[in-house]
């Protein structure tokens, strides 16, 4: 019987899987610790006071960048996807972008204006190139065994959670309660360790991700029959003025903010300059879009208008969804209660350490499991890893021990709190962190994901549309929760004292809306989309996703202004009943798109 090429990689397993995948894995990992651990903060240290460390920044001016980095990092991905697979290869990319992002993060450890922006535009590109490369490497991996393929994504969407998990509680600790740069800086270090790890050990991919050859792309050409239509001159003129507008939109409408109007290449336009540019610029590509779809079959145009539906219903969860770290964030520092007493805060140190302890041991024991199979091939590269688990295992610790010591519940020397670099207290405390609601998400997606994908193995596994709809209700549900909390917060209030029982739930319904949304988007691309137009339409999806994280970035501007008019509460409505016309319309569009799709499901 002939062997199959991806073969080689199933003779060395973890779990049933290859042991590349948990190079893969971990080296995910510690991206995402890096993205989620810095991307926590952010906000919290524009907005902190000076005496805080922060740049006593307005939350327009805060949430106005925020949302342009965010949707230049999803922008970036179809230069870093492009640059793999036609100039450098996929783990060329991957290469480029840990080392962008480890750069970037030593940038922002520094805190001086001039060093966070530039440690922000390297995280863009680094994230660009490592971001779309990850997957293209498993997918190439699993080729011949795409029974094991749902399995293998399963796993690797663990590894990215669980570095979302835990960037997200220590580095947000260490900002929060150390210092700012230690939260940034503690992100690129681990960043480098999962950059020297996959370096190390890149032979276990075979000849996976090389850089590309000319007769592999000519293959390509011959095997697929779809109808060609490439770009013509006026086309490309097109994508160059909207490509060009877009990013100069999304600079500038944080640059016009935070310096008051001095800086805007829009004024020329008059007041709305910014509005009247980013509006030319998408009326042109809706222009060139539908365009594009009278140049394809009946059956392939009707399949792509419906992606497109699927994309415009992905701008909306994704705007709202992101006010993790942007409102919802300044809602657990400023109105949220997070000062815990008796039973209360022994229960949080509990649940807490719970959290903290048995993640890490199951990464731990999975880091233990790949040692026994490539350890004696990849040495370096396993001792790097492992000193990196006793760093973070290290970190931990301190911060349960320096918790409980806050609290009361133990006691320390002298000696034993000038070792630890612990301060001395004067009275018991347990305050949460703001960022700690953060790492809820990630919790409850690793707890929640098994039960969501025995539901779409059913026979009630319900339609896109339907999930789509179900994910938008979530989403609704959650905001109506802190819009609820938030009811008794008088308009133009600063602080409040709002029971985190209600974050709590918004950040349950949250995840549930992401497991009906997220894992179904990219899916129904590569099934709908003909070979030819695949680049182009997996950059439509990008292009929306960024367009939503910048409109994360939009409503969290407006927080303050609707707020000082018309309360807290009624900014949280706002968003809630956005969800619900989403889903609703989501719902009601179920027949025709059903009927776009052609019977793919």
């Amino acid at each position: 019987m002939k062997e199959n090429s991806t073969d080689q990689f199933f003779k060395s397993t973890v779990l049933g899987h290859p042991s590349g995948l948990f190079v893969l894995f971990f080296t995910e990992m510690w991206e995402r610790f890096s993205f989620y651990g810095m991307r926590s903060l952010l906000i919290m240290f524009f907005t902190a006071s000076l005496t805080d460390g922060g740049w006593a920044w307005t939350r327009e001016s805060a949430s106005a960048l925020f949302g342009s980095y965010v949707g230049l990092v999803y922008l970036s991905t179809m230069l870093g996807g492009y640059f793999a697979d036609k100039i450098i290869g996929f783990r060329w990319a991957v290469m480029v972008g840990a080392f962008l992002m480890t750069l970037g993060h030593a940038a922002m450890a520094v805190e001086t204006h001039f060093s966070i922006y530039l440690g922000l535009v390297l995280l863009v590109f680094g994230n660009g190139f490592f971001k779309p490369n990850m997957v293209s490497i498993i997918s190439e991996m699993y080729k011949d065994r795409p029974e094991k393929k749902d399995g293998a994504y399963t796993l690797f969407y663990m590894g990215v959670n669980a570095g979302a998990f835990f960037g997200i509680l220590l580095c947000g600790y260490l900002g929060e309660k150390v210092g700012w740069g230690y939260g940034f800086g503690l992100a690129g270090i681990f960043m480098f360790f999962g950059m020297i790890q996959f370096w190390l050990s890149q032979n276990i991919f075979g000849d996976i991700g090389l850089k590309p050859k000319k007769e592999t792309e000519a293959k390509k050409e011959i095997l697929d029959d779809d109808k060609r239509n490439p770009f013509t001159a006026w086309q490309l003129i097109v994508i160059a003025i909207s490509v060009f507008l877009g990013l100069l939109w999304i600079i500038n409408a944080p640059a016009s903010k935070i310096s008051e109007g001095k800086v805007d290449v829009f004024s020329f336009l008059g007041k709305n300059g910014n509005e009247i540019a980013i509006l030319t610029a998408l009326i042109l590509f809706i222009i060139l879009l539908a365009y594009r779809f009278t140049q394809y079959s009946k059956i392939t145009r009707e399949k792509l208008i419906a992606v497109t539906f699927f994309a415009f219903l992905a701008i909306f969860f994704w705007a709202i969804f992101e006010q993790s770290p942007n409102s919802l964030t300044i809602f657990a520092k400023d109105y949220t209660n997070r000062v815990l007493e008796g039973n209360g805060s022994t229960i949080y140190l509990i649940v807490n350490s719970l959290m903290t302890v048995l993640p890490l041991a199951i990464i731990t024991w999975l880091m233990l499991k790949m040692f026994n199979q490539t350890f004696k091939t990849y040495a370096i590269a396993n001792l790097t890893l492992s000193l990196s688990f006793v760093i973070i295992w290290g970190i931990a610790a301190w911060m349960l021990v320096k918790d409980y010591y806050s609290a009361g519940v133990i006691s320390l020397s002298d000696e034993t709190l000038d070792l630890l670099k612990i301060t001395k207290i004067a009275e018991p405390i347990t305050e949460v962190p703001a960022t700690w609601f953060q790492t809820l998400n990630s919790l409850f997606i690793i707890t929640l994901a098994p039960l969501f994908s025995k539901w779409w193995e059913s026979k009630y596994n319900p339609t896109a549309n339907v999930k789509y709809g179900i994910g938008m209700l979530f989403l609704g549900m959650g905001m109506a929760c802190v819009a609820i909390g938030a009811t008794g917060i008088e308009p133009g209030a600063k602080t409040a004292s709002v029971s985190m029982v209600w974050l709590i739930l918004v950040y349950l319904f949250h995840t549930m809306g992401e497991l009906c949304i997220s894992p179904v988007g990219l899916s129904y691309v590569s099934k709908l989309v003909p070979a030819r137009m695949i680049a182009f339409m997996f950059g439509v999806w990008y292009l929306a996703v960024a367009i939503g994280m910048k409109g994360a970035g939009i409503f969290g501007e407006n927080i303050d202004k609707v707020a000082d008019e018309h309360g807290l509460s009624y900014f949280f409505w706002i968003l809630t009943i956005v969800s619900l016309i989403m889903a609703l319309l989501s719902l009601l569009m179920a027949p025709v798109i059903k009927k776009l799709m052609h019977g793919v499901r």
